[in-house]
């Protein structure tokens, strides 16, 4: 596959990526910023893919994951808005590769990536909504681990956000507008 780099899709645009394991708050905290704050936002492909297909993932269906995920964040993207939160992005299904069948293929790698990642610590109550997978204490833990390593693998600029469910809400609005400030 040929991904554009980041550059080359949208000049000018913030894109916040919101990155951690299962039941950490990221699209609940992503539509709720995004009304807000009356910005853009890319809900979780996967989770559409999920409900429609099941969760017995193969490596082809990670691989249309990424591809949805990033076609979303693409059509999101049109028009160039100043501000856009992602709830996900390939980074993470490359973390779900790395989980499931313990190979990351290089096309999840190759995804642009946003100008920052907010990571969300698994230090909430897991949640079962139907699409998750990873709900046990050992489990959760090594998918924090996992998500966490993409983001480094990556060499991409991340904060770690953790705390319960107000604290959270308190410290990415915080984290998005000391970037855009700066910015």
């Amino acid at each position: 596959m040929g991904h554009r780099s980041a550059g080359e899709i949208q000049a000018g645009v913030i894109r916040f990526c919101f990155h951690g394991g299962e039941s950490t708050g990221k699209s609940v905290l992503a539509a709720k910023l995004s009304a807000e704050l009356g910005c853009a936002w890319v809900p979780e492909y996967g989770r559409e893919y999920a409900e429609q297909h099941g969760t017995e993932f193969t490596m082809v269906d990670l691989l249309a994951i990424a591809e949805g995920q990033d076609q979303a964040m693409q059509a999101a993207a049109t028009g160039n808005p100043p501000l856009l939160i992602l709830d996900t992005d390939p980074l993470m299904t490359a973390a779900w590769a790395q989980m499931l069948f313990g190979d990351v293929p290089a096309s999840l790698l190759r995804y642009p990536k946003a100008e920052l990642y907010i990571e969300f610590a698994a230090d909430v109550p897991w949640i079962e909504d139907g699409t998750r997978i990873f709900g046990s204490a050992a489990e959760r833990t090594r998918f924090a681990v996992t998500a966490h390593d993409m983001l480094v693998r990556a060499d991409v600029p991340f904060v770690t956000i953790a705390g319960d469910w107000e604290q959270r809400a308190v410290l990415v609005r915080t984290v998005i507008a000391d970037f855009v400030a700066r910015s």
